[in-house]
């Protein structure tokens, strides 16, 4: 059981516009590099993995390539979840299977929030006016550490892949 005063942890996405190996780090609110992830170039469909600071692979992500809603597998510690978006009438919706967590926030202002029934398990949000997309991720639990940056590189990956598509 977790002690109720741990303070939430920070981990900031910066990815760089023009990569060459698709490579960025993910760092602390020290600013020290926690992890990094590596895109995959020229397959079908994204790839994504993501790596400790030490080179062990932590989690990957990939496009499910022929679905009617947008779907990514998320690979966490041996389980698969898939990061679902919906088409409502007005604005788009993530849901996770394989997890009872939900997905709340604004979605067009890149503010969003992971919740369980405890209550927040990691908030993310987009730094406007950047040289590539930023993220700032609020985790709750450090066990959850992995999980969350996996989500939350899979919601950029949809997100890359709406804009590429407009």
């Amino acid at each position: 059981m977790k002690d109720w005063w741990v303070e939430k942890m920070k981990l900031y996405i910066k990815q760089k516009v023009f990569s060459f190996r698709g490579r960025f780090y993910i760092r602390d609110e020290k600013n020290r590099d926690r992890f990094y992830a590596e895109g995959v170039p020229f397959t079908w469909g994204r790839k994504l993995y993501v790596y400790d600071i030490k080179g062990n692979q932590v989690g990957f992500i990939s496009k499910k390539i022929w679905s009617f809603l947008r779907k990514y597998y998320i690979e966490v510690g041996g389980r698969t979840y898939t990061l679902v978006k919906e088409y409502t009438f007005f604005r788009s919706r993530y849901y996770l299977e394989g997890l009872s967590w939900t997905m709340k926030g604004d979605f067009m202002a890149h503010e969003y929030s992971l919740e369980d029934y405890k209550g927040v398990v990691m908030s993310m949000s987009k730094h406007w006016f950047t040289w590539g997309d930023s993220y700032e991720l609020d985790i709750v639990d450090p066990d959850n550490e992995v999980l969350c940056l996996s989500i939350a590189l899979a919601i950029d990956c949809m997100n890359a892949d709406s804009s590429n598509n407009n």
